[in-house]
């Protein structure tokens, strides 16, 4: 007796989809994995992010996001509202530094040299026929100086206060995450921090410089950073407000 084959048709693990959530349609990425067992929403610069399990039914999907609908479309709103406007780099433009505004003063020269700030300034020196892209490079590494050596300043005052000790304080660029903390002892800090008033960047270097001694977000690991930073919840909301760029 012959049987026929019935050919197993996987879905594809990542595909780009529309949906209408209350009364807009909404673009979202769906991506499926083996190891889910729940559906879950997420929402950041890359729009509604929609994670189920390998065989998830169709109706299942569409229940969750017509349940979810209203709170997609705010979070998205609230997202969009948050993003900052893109800066042109040209002279007489504001940048963020510390939480506060700088103007950008660019001076075109025969040599370039090194960016300086002068009270709520910050003169860049470029070459006669310099590009805004020669701007944002000069620009984007005065702001990688000045995040390296104010991160370590704010790293070696709290770290005394936790009792920790660093094994070493880094810069980073990760799409989605301020900070973190390695098994090793190795912090690391968004560049882009320093764009940040002061008290959110104490913020994000006591949590992570509280992982050493707490390696997890347990109740003792927020005793630790409530302990140096006792008003951390507010601060941990009004971070979640800004995206990273």
């Amino acid at each position: 007796m012959l049987q026929r084959l019935r050919k197993i048709v996987t879905p594809p693990s990542v595909e780009q989809r529309t949906a209408l959530l209350a009364g807009k349609h909404i673009t979202y990425t769906l991506k499926r994995s083996g190891k889910r067992r729940s559906i879950g929403l997420n929402i950041d610069d890359r729009g509604l992010i929609v994670s189920v399990p390998l065989r998830a039914s169709e109706k299942w999907l569409q229940s969750v996001l017509q349940d979810k609908a209203h709170w997609v479309v705010e979070k998205l709103d609230g997202w969009q509202t948050c993003q900052p406007a893109a800066n042109r780099w040209q002279n007489g433009e504001s940048i963020d530094y510390l939480g506060e505004l700088l103007v950008l003063r660019v001076v075109q020269g025969l040599f370039a040299t090194p960016v300086h700030r002068r009270g709520s300034e910050l003169w860049v020196f470029v070459g006669y026929g310099s590009k805004t892209t020669h701007i944002e490079q000069a620009v984007s590494r005065w702001y990688r100086q000045e995040a390296e050596q104010f991160f370590k300043l704010r790293a070696a005052h709290y770290a005394p206060l936790l009792n920790v000790m660093p094994q070493a304080v880094k810069l980073s660029e990760a799409k989605t995450q301020w900070g973190s903390c390695t098994a090793q002892g190795s912090v690391r800090l968004h560049v882009q921090l320093i764009k940040l008033p002061p008290r959110l960047i104490d913020y994000v270097v006591v949590h992570e410089l509280a992982h050493l001694r707490e390696l997890n977000h347990s109740a003792a690991f927020w005793q630790v950073v409530e302990s140096v930073c006792p008003d951390y919840a507010s601060l941990r909301d009004e971070l979640k407000a800004v995206v990273i760029r």
